[in-house]
């Protein structure tokens, strides 16, 4: 098989019809519409194996793992996901393999209401390369730069559970069914696109938290020339974190990472009418710390010492 038979074969047919795609799959490029005053956003995301996944993994799982961590990058500044591009380096043609991980790239792009507009197939090393494309109205994206000294910052969810999971790839230390919960997380992320429209009216910066909160809040800070306050009690714990690593559990929530909740920032002015918002739209966040004048990050433990949080998670190339 080809390069071009395996794209005709497991990538064409598989995506959703969009009225903006003018010209997807099969020629040099594709052509799309994008909305009168909007701004096109673009996010792209490499998955390497061994790195970011396990070749044993199911490919189903992989290829909705692959989508949906890049599409959390757009929920952070409020776009909404349109069309993606997968470059797929395979180290053979696998028929099994590409028919599942095909299911699953047709799962993702349905549930997020994407098409898949093209892409590239080349021999080597199993790597995922991921680029979504989405759309904001003018003026209403969110950026890391935006936070303010005075601002509350908020976790969309609960933080630890992915973590976990891959801390128990290594130790297998958790009984079923609990393990299976877990490790969900780690294969099933979904990015919350459900924030968008709260994110566009009240956010004055979000990003979402892949490398932990710690790395990440600590990205907004530097872009927003601002530091921050966490408070230790409020950090939102996975229960199965709580339940099977509670001596680490901060430290899991901090540092692990590939939690893809959002993290943002809210004016106090804002956040009475904010929270009504959370409430009316059956949303939940949590309110854990406050953006202040400096740099780094505070952390207020539970006997009310602060010390400087060391901004640490996953980080490649060390």
């Amino acid at each position: 098989m080809n390069e071009f038979e395996l794209i005709y074969s497991y990538f064409r047919d598989i995506s959703p019809k969009r009225s903006d795609v003018l010209l997807g799959i099969g020629d040099d490029a594709a052509l799309l519409r994008v909305e009168p005053n909007h701004t096109l956003v673009v996010s792209t995301d490499s998955m390497v194996s061994g790195v970011h996944f396990l070749s044993q993994w199911p490919p189903a799982d992989i290829a909705w793992r692959a989508v949906m961590t890049a599409v959390s990058d757009l929920a952070a500044m409020g776009a909404t996901p349109c069309w993606m591009t997968l470059a797929l380096t395979l180290p053979e043609v696998d028929c099994e393999w590409l028919a599942d991980f095909s299911r699953g790239i047709f799962t993702a792009i349905s549930a997020t209401e994407m098409a898949l507009i093209g892409g590239d197939t080349t021999k080597g090393p199993l790597n995922i390369g991921v680029t979504v494309f989405g759309q904001v109205p003018f003026q209403q994206e969110i950026k890391r730069s935006g936070a303010r000294a005075g601002d509350i910052i908020f976790v969309s969810g609960y933080l630890g559970a992915a973590a976990l999971a891959l801390k128990n790839l290594k130790n297998n230390a958790i009984p079923e069914p609990d393990n299976t919960k877990i490790f969900s997380h780690l294969l099933h992320p979904y990015p919350r696109l459900d924030w968008i429209p709260l994110l566009r009216r009240y956010a004055s910066a979000a990003i979402d938290i892949s490398d932990g909160l710690s790395a990440d809040l600590n990205h907004l800070c530097v872009s927003s020339q601002v530091g921050a306050r966490l408070e230790q009690e409020a950090i939102p714990l996975h229960p199965l974190l709580k339940k099977y690593a509670v001596a680490e559990a901060v430290d899991i929530a901090l540092f692990g990472g590939d939690d893809y909740e959002l993290c943002f920032t809210v004016p106090a002015t804002q956040v009475q009418d904010f929270l009504a918002a959370v409430s009316l739209a059956n949303l939940h966040c949590f309110q854990v710390g406050t953006i202040i004048d400096g740099a780094g990050i505070q952390i207020i433990d539970e006997q009310k010492n602060s010390k400087t949080l060391e901004p640490r998670g996953y980080q490649h190339f060390n």
